[in-house]
This record gives C-alpha cells, sequence and structure tokens, in this order.
C-alpha cells in the first residue's frame, strides 16, 4: 500500500519526503466581505488580516452550495451535490460514494477533524482517522491544542477544525456599536437589523480570535513545512446570503500561508472552488487525483506554476427541511452570473422568515413593517420572497446583484448561451432536480415552524 511506501519512522520524516502538512481551518456562515482582509471597515478582524499579509487571500473562491451539509460534503468528495447525494442540509452523502480524506491517509497522512468539519454526524463517513466532536463546531481550542500535543508526530498532517462562529444563535453581548456599523444594500435598515448585525460581527470577531489561536498552534506544534487556510462553508444568514446563490451566499473568504513558496500580501484572481481544496492537498502530497471527481488541483496557482483556473464556476441549492424549498441553480464566469429558480411559483422563505428559533425572525418582522410604510422596504422584502424563473448579473456593474437583465433584449444572446451551459452542467451531473419538502405556493399564509417541531399558525 502507499501508506507503507511513505510510513515514516522518526519524529521528522515529513521534512525528508518533502510532504507539506495542510491545516484548514473553517467558520461557518461567513460572508466574504465582512472581514477587513476583504475591505471592511466596520469590523475588527485581525488575524484573517494578518494571515492575508503574510499569505495569499482569493477574491474568488466559491463553495458548491450555500448551506452547511451540501457545502461541505462537496468540499469532502470533491463531488458536487447531484453527484454526492447530498443535497438538501441535514442529509448525508450516497452510500458508496467515495470521500478523499482516505487518499491523503493512503499517502502516509494523518487526517483529523476537530470540530464541525462535516456535518451533523457525518464525519464518520468520510473516512478520518481522527474525530473530535461536538460536531457542531467549536468555541474555544482547547481540544485542537491538546489534539497538536498528544498526536503521533512521526506523520505528516491534514487537519480541518471548525468553529460554529458566526453560526446562528449570535452572541447576546455585542462588542460593536449598531449606530456605527455598515449595512448592505439588500438589507432594510431598521433597529433590530442593526442591532442583529452587531452580533453577527460580534461572533465574526470570535471566530478571527479562535483562527488566530488555532494559526499560533499550528507553528508551535506542528514540524516541517505548514500550509495554513482559512476559508468560510457559505455567506451569512441573511437575507441574499446564506440559502441563495448570490455572490453573498457562494462567494466565501480563502486565505493561504504557505512559508517560503507562497509570496506574502499576493492577491489571486483566479477562480477556484471548494471541491478543488483536497484534490489540491492529493497533488502536492505526491499522490494521483482521482479523475473521476469534479473537484480540480490549484497546486499550480501556489506554486507559482499558474495563473489562471476555472473559467465558470456552478453552484445548487435544493433546500433545508420545510424552513426552505426553493431549489435554485446558478452558473458564474468572471463577469456574470446566470441563475435559474427552478420553482419560480414557490414562495422562497428560510429559517430568517418562518423559524421561531434563535435564528428566525429576530429582524424579519421589523422588515414586514416597514414595507408597510416604505417602497423601498417593501421591494426588498417582495423580492426575497418572488423570484422569477431566470435571473441574470452584470457583476462587474451590480455587485450586490440587484439589477436582474434576463429580460434585457441587449444580453438575450449572453442569456442564451449560459442557459445552455446550465443546462448541460445539469445534464452531465444528473441532476433530478428534486423538490425536498414542502413548499408554499405564493398566495399561501406564510406558516412558522418550530424547529424540529410542527408549523404554527400564520403568522
Amino acid at each position: 500500500m502507499v501508506a507503507l511506501l511513505f510510513g515514516p519512522l522518526f519524529a521528522n520524516e515529513q521534512i525528508a519526503t518533502g510532504k507539506p502538512n495542510f491545516v484548514v481551518f473553517i467558520s461557518d456562515d461567513h460572508s466574504m466581505l465582512d472581514s477587513e482582509a476583504y475591505g471592511a471597515n466596520d469590523i475588527r478582524t485581525p488575524n484573517m488580516k494578518r494571515l492575508a499579509a503574510e499569505g495569499m487571500k482569493f477574491t474568488h473562491a466559491f463553495v458548491a452550495s450555500p448551506a452547511c451539509g451540501p457545502s461541505r460534503t462537496a468540499l469532502l468528495t470533491g463531488l458536487w451535490s447531484a453527484r454526492n447525494g447530498a443535497e438538501p442540509n441535514h442529509k448525508p452523502k450516497r452510500p458508496g460514494v467515495a470521500s478523499l480524506p482516505p487518499v491523503l491517509h493512503e499517502l502516509g497522512y494523518q487526517v483529523a477533524a476537530i470540530g464541525k468539519v462535516a456535518h451533523n454526524v457525518y464525519a464518520k463517513d468520510h473516512g478520518f482517522d481522527f474525530i473530535e466532536e461536538p460536531n457542531q463546531g467549536f468555541s474555544e481550542t482547547s481540544s485542537v491544542k491538546k489534539f497538536l500535543t498528544d498526536r503521533d508526530r512521526s506523520k505528516p498532517l491534514c487537519l480541518f477544525v471548525g468553529t460554529r462562529h458566526p453560526h446562528t444563535p449570535w452572541s447576546e453581548t455585542r462588542t460593536y456599536e449598531p449606530a456605527k456599523i455598515s449595512l448592505p444594500p439588500t438589507h432594510v435598515d431598521t433597529i433590530e437589523t442593526r442591532e442583529m448585525r452587531a452580533r453577527y460581527l460580534t461572533d465574526v470577531s470570535k471566530a478571527d480570535t479562535l483562527l488566530g489561536e488555532v494559526r499560533a498552534m499550528a507553528r508551535e506544534k506542528i514540524q516541517g513545512e505548514t500550509i495554513f487556510i482559512y476559508t468560510a462553508d457559505h455567506g451569512g444568514a441573511w437575507p441574499f446570503s446564506k440559502w441563495t446563490l448570490y455572490d453573498s451566499g457562494i462567494r466565501v473568504p480563502f486565505i493561504v500561508e504557505w512559508p517560503g513558496h507562497v509570496k506574502p500580501g499576493t492577491i489571486n484572481d483566479a477562480m477556484i472552488c471548494w471541491p478543488d481544496l483536497l484534490p489540491t492537498f492529493i497533488e502536492l502530497g505526491g499522490g494521483k487525483v482521482p479523475s473521476n471527481i469534479d473537484g480540480k488541483s490549484f497546486a499550480g496557482l501556489l506554486q507559482g506554476s499558474a495563473t489562471t483556473h476555472r473559467d465558470r464556476v456552478f453552484s445548487t441549492h435544493s433546500g433545508d427541511g420545510d424552513f426552505n424549498v426553493f431549489p435554485i441553480r446558478s452558473v458564474r464566469n468572471r463577469d456574470w452570473k446566470y441563475i435559474r429558480n427552478l420553482h419560480p411559483e414557490f414562495q422562497q422563505h428560510t429559517h430568517i422568515s418562518r423559524s421561531t428559533g434563535p435564528s428566525g425572525r429576530e429582524y424579519w418582522n421589523s422588515w414586514l413593517e416597514a414595507a408597510e410604510k416604505d417602497p423601498n422596504a417593501a421591494a426588498i422584502v417582495n423580492r426575497y420572497v418572488k423570484h422569477p424563473a431566470e435571473e441574470l448579473y452584470d457583476l462587474l456593474a451590480d455587485p450586490y446583484e440587484q439589477k436582474n437583465l434576463a429580460t434585457d433584449p441587449r444580453q438575450s444572446g449572453r442569456l442564451t448561451a449560459m442557459r445552455a451551459e446550465l443546462d448541460a452542467w445539469m445534464t452531465e451531473q444528473g441532476d433530478q432536480q428534486t423538490v425536498f419538502g414542502k413548499p408554499l405556493l405564493h398566495g399561501e399564509p406564510v406558516t412558522s415552524i418550530v424547529p424540529g417541531g410542527q408549523k404554527k399558525s400564520k403568522q
């Protein structure tokens, strides 16, 4: 077996074999623009900023899906959702679908997951050598320290760690002043929105603190070359972000440090996606990337032998229980995005607008109240709930994707071409366009849902 060929006999052999270690820090529900590293001036994320200054910041990194389970399963299998089976949230991969951590194990690596790496209890399905729960993600790093102290240091390491921050529920004790923060143009500016936004930013800063702690531990306790990565599974739990295919939902922070290889302060605009990550590790670890997966190694970007990677990325979302029954697909190139809403007759809702739990309606009701008097607020609420069959966006002119050009006759050629691209890809993927859950049709009353329970009365 390959593992025997590379299995080291003494503590520093990973240095002799030239195999780098890998450490990946994953935050939960963090939109790319919500950090100092990506230009935000109303939030404190010094560790992300420092990592970017000392490494390579990717500006066009994307996830396969804007929900925790499908996004993470695509990462660990190198396959998009239709092929791995984890299409809606809270669903494991299909039995028999191979995962990629065992490939690294065969290359001699110890492959470990601490905190929320896979979704729910599904880490056990992906072939990790070591799993440390809780699977909802950690809020302090003692488990990481213990693992790095006690582990078998004779093997090179591939370590994934996942915090729960800034996933909801957000910290009740905020460290930001609501009146002083900035709001995206997709938000309705209410007192409640600002309060919750301040709490969300507090948890982004908490994730940043944990990132700094893990990075310091990695430097202290891992021998040999180490590639350290910060990223997030998708965007924050806000309208037009998580559970959607707008950039705020699928475009994520992705920062890589590799001393001696990656020039500090590098900004890389190549298009990459999460299914590409483990194929990259396999190539850098000296292995052969499986040929039957969707992921593609971007090792050349890190080694300086390539400047481009993908010319387009695809994303899918199929739902999250009855909270969110609104299947969507998209294709994005560098400057344009085409979104197909498979069932425009469905209302789009999420935990934000239907849940009675701590992640739901804590500010949404204030949006509904504002919409009764303010046309701008009404337009935002209406656009959140109602979607046409097709959307087309000029991302350079309209980065927040607010002006749908699908009906613009000047874009008919582009629309036809991108529509065909998505059709061909969905066919290739074997996408059955399955509807998971019970949708709300337009005109039906919006009912609340108790997490883990039954629907309640009309809101």
